[in-house]
């Protein structure tokens, strides 16, 4: 017996069995679900063997994670007013007391060295030591902190009034869901000051723009999973006049996206930017295959007449070509598989599974519930005997009749545009890249990065091979050197490192005259070094923060601005040379390393393993469809009709200056999996159509074109609007996807109904080969009915409307 034959008795037969195994099954994967997490860490992109990552987690693990400071800015020219002052102070000190920060300077918590000539040392003192009570008191403290060189241009700047409260968050809370309620009480302090204060606050650093991120996503999951509820309802009942329809094909995608979170947790994964989309993402995927499931049942029911038999044919004929595009759908998305990358791995595996799983589910659902419900009425299937669709089918069969030589005129004119187009595509990113620059965290940015030059972390390591090496003074100078050779750069801000350290050491020698503010000679550097702690196996957390217990490794640390790959490339290009010149290979083991440059890297290796991921996709997409459709010639007509859409959407982002990028790059592999989707429903009904019509071409080209015709459409239409919700992302990889994904599956709809057919019928007989007749997987089968009476279903009461 035909594997489809007991697809039909196991659905039909036991319909009662199979809607309480899959009623227990939702609540188990329900219950799962409750469970799921948000992705907190900082995304890698870079496996953990590769040497750049590993360079990053020695660097952590040696120093600290580089990314724990939140910035807040303010521009306030009054800020030396007694009454802004206090408040500015107030403030410092509350968020000083909540839970998880670790610490907090600003110019009302700075701290400044101060010679103890008794105890030969130098005391690490506030500046602000007590609150000032009058103006004069307040301008003599102001006058204090402006000759402090050390902190210009890292907390403050004199040239506009604008300065910045660092706030240092708990490692131990960074990477955990604490972080979000931690970071919002910070926010939610800071917002009361900006109210009563009447000041405009800016807000930044990696910790506040990831929680950010992450508060977004959750926020968009259920915006989006809504919109694309409603989308779906909207359109189906256009389609199908029917609200009980609607309301079973919306239950059945529910189901879908309970079985997606009870998944995520039984993995192990976490909701990250990436499955976040998934909930919609599935819903329209559900809603296309109930689309072809129904529009195949209503039409057998016209020609028939019984629903039982139409319900049996729809799984033996839609059910099986169902199983090839949903195939080649998961097939995109676990081309993921190969990244190396564990966000896309994670979105690749779940994505996969569940679009089977959605295949599955209508399947199995669609003819139960349909063989309980009455008889299709009139109105539930005009839609396929007359309507707007109808005649825009009458229409383009004309025309692939009569007009095939404009068809491919027209084609040939927009391939030659889609390669001129390609050759504009650049490949570029930016650390924080995927937020919208409508986005207040995007603004806020630019703040930092006008009046600091950024906050992106930037980081240089120096070994210098021996112990104490650090505090040599040859040392000392080619790290100052560096610096000087850093800050030559318009993207970087002032550097920091031990070499700010000892140079702050000699103001306070000098009883903080600024004007000593500068590395000490041989003979200064005997007189100061016996006041300065000893940094070797020192406990004080300044020190250790920038040098070893051996005072061997050092880190030289400078903000950079949001810049594009390219742009830090070219820094590094430039950079590494003038590093080697200062410290010899040979003498000294120099890294750069830091978030900026992990992304480079990251980014980098993203697309490389992105464009290998959309060629498996494409290769094992190859390989399903050869099963089916096992000529070669078939096989390459076929791909025409879903590759000239992938060469548009590349095309439409070359002219429109969108970067190939890995939040963009993914779109062509999700694309080609959705897009395959109707050209295969179109050649499996035109083999059908073959063996109804004894291999005449012409009538069965027509035939499959006016019955596959309206499920193209439709579930076109559900998708292009399906994933158009996603222009209304405030990230600007998904909202790509929004507009690109939408333009792909258009474009495909339009390919596949005048691009195919009328290759068809040019190439007539010439492709219509023996392997195509005989393919190595038989999954479709016209003439060969199930006996009704085997189905032994029940009788039911099909009076009563719908």
């Amino acid at each position: 017996m035909k594997i489809w034959t007991l697809m039909v008795r196991l659905i039909l037969r036991n319909r009662v069995a199979n809607l309480i195994v899959i009623g227990v099954i939702t609540l188990l994967m329900g219950w799962q679900g409750l469970k799921v997490k948000m992705h907190y860490e900082m995304p890698s992109m870079l496996p953990d063997s590769d040497s750049t990552s590993l360079v990053y987690q020695k660097f952590k693990k040696q120093f600290g994670q580089d990314g724990s400071v939140m910035f807040v800015g303010i521009q306030d020219e009054k800020l030396f007013d007694l009454d802004h002052f206090h408040a500015w102070h107030q403030l410092t000190e509350e968020v000083r007391a909540i839970d998880g920060v670790e610490e907090v300077v600003s110019v009302a918590r700075m701290f400044q060295l101060q010679r103890n000539d008794s105890l030969r040392k130098f005391d690490f003192l506030p500046v602000v030591a007590s609150l000032p009570q009058t103006q004069a008191e307040l301008d003599s403290l102001r006058e204090a902190i402006y000759r402090l060189p050390f902190y210009e241009g890292l907390l403050f700047n004199t040239k506009n009034h604008v300065s910045m409260m660092m706030i240092t968050l708990d490692n131990e809370v960074l990477n955990t869901k604490s972080r979000v309620g931690l970071v919002f009480e910070i926010r939610n302090t800071l917002d009361k000051f900006s109210e009563e204060q009447n000041l405009k606050l800016y807000y930044s650093g990696l910790p506040y723009i990831r929680t950010m991120t992450s508060k977004k996503i959750q926020d968009e999951l259920k915006l989006f999973m809504f919109l694309a509820l409603v989308i779906a309802a909207i359109i189906l009942y256009i389609f199908f006049r029917s609200a009980k329809l609607v309301s079973f094909i919306l239950l059945i995608v529910v189901i879908t996206v309970i079985f997606m979170f009870g998944t995520i947790t039984l993995l192990g994964y976490k909701i990250s930017i990436l499955t976040g989309i998934l909930p919609p993402l599935l819903i329209v995927i559900g809603v296309e295959n109930s689309i072809f499931l129904l529009n195949k049942y209503y039409n057998e029911f016209i020609i028939h007449g019984n629903k039982i038999k139409a319900l049996s044919r729809v799984i033996r004929r839609i059910g099986a070509a169902n199983l090839l595009t949903n195939a080649t759908t998961a097939a995109g998305f676990a081309a993921f598989t190969v990244t190396g990358n564990k966000l896309l791995v994670d979105f690749g595996v779940v994505a996969s599974i569940n679009i089977l799983a959605s295949y599955l589910l209508s399947l199995f659902l669609i003819p139960i519930i349909f063989s309980f419900l009455p008889d299709p009425k009139a109105r539930h299937i005009q839609h396929l005997e007359k309507g707007v669709v109808s005649r825009l089918l009458e229409k383009i069969v004309w025309v692939v009749l009569n007009k095939r030589n404009t068809v491919y005129a027209i084609t040939i004119l927009i391939v030659f545009a889609g390669f001129f187009g390609l050759l504009r595509l650049r490949t570029t990113g930016n650390v924080v890249d995927d937020i919208s620059k409508k986005d207040r965290l995007y603004k806020d940015m630019l703040f930092f990065e006008k009046h600091f030059k950024g906050v992106m972390p930037f980081e240089i390591t120096l070994d210098t091979k021996r112990n104490r090496g650090v505090l040599r003074m040859d040392n000392l100078k080619k790290i100052d050197q560096l610096q000087d050779t850093l800050l030559t750069y318009t993207h970087f801000s002032k550097p920091l490192s031990v070499v700010e350290l000892v140079k702050f050491s000699k103001q306070a020698f000098y009883r903080g005259d600024p004007g000593f503010f500068n590395l000490p000679s041989n003979q200064e550097r005997n007189f100061i070094l016996p006041y300065m702690p000893n940094m070797q196996g020192s406990g004080h957390a300044l020190i250790n923060s920038f040098v070893d217990t051996n005072l061997q490794l050092t880190r030289i640390s400078v903000q950079m601005a949001n810049v594009s790959t390219r742009q830090i490339d070219s820094i590094l290009q430039t950079l590494n040379p003038k590093i080697k010149e200062i410290f010899p290979p040979e003498d000294y083991d120099v890294g750069i390393t830091g978030t900026s440059v992990v992304f480079l890297e990251g980014t980098n290796y993203l697309v490389k393993n992105l464009l290998t991921s959309l060629l498996l996709a494409l290769v094992v997409i190859v390989l399903l469809m050869a099963l089916t459709f096992s000529s070669s010639k078939m096989i390459l007509i076929s791909l025409i009709p879903n590759l000239i859409p992938q060469l548009l959407t590349a095309a439409m982002m070359g002219y429109a200056g969108i970067s190939i990028k890995p939040s963009t790059i993914l779109i062509f592999s999700i694309a080609l999996g959705i897009s395959v989707d109707n050209t295969i429903h179109f050649l499996a009904r035109y083999r059908q159509q073959l063996l109804i019509n004894n291999f005449k071409i012409k009538e069965s080209v027509l035939a499959a074109l006016l019955e596959t015709g309206f499920s193209i459409m439709y579930s076109a239409v559900v998708l292009f609007f399906g994933f158009g919700i996603f222009i209304l992302s405030s990230f600007g990889g998904t909202e790509a996807m929004g507009y690109l994904v939408s333009f792909t599956l258009l474009t495909a709809m339009l390919s596949n109904l005048f691009v195919l057919p009328s290759l068809l019928l040019t190439l007539d007989k010439r492709i219509i080969t023996k392997s195509f007749k005989e393919p190595l997987l038989e999954i479709f089968d016209e003439e060969d009915d199930l006996e009704l009476d085997d189905l032994e279903i029940e009788e039911i009461d099909t009076r009563g409307g719908s």
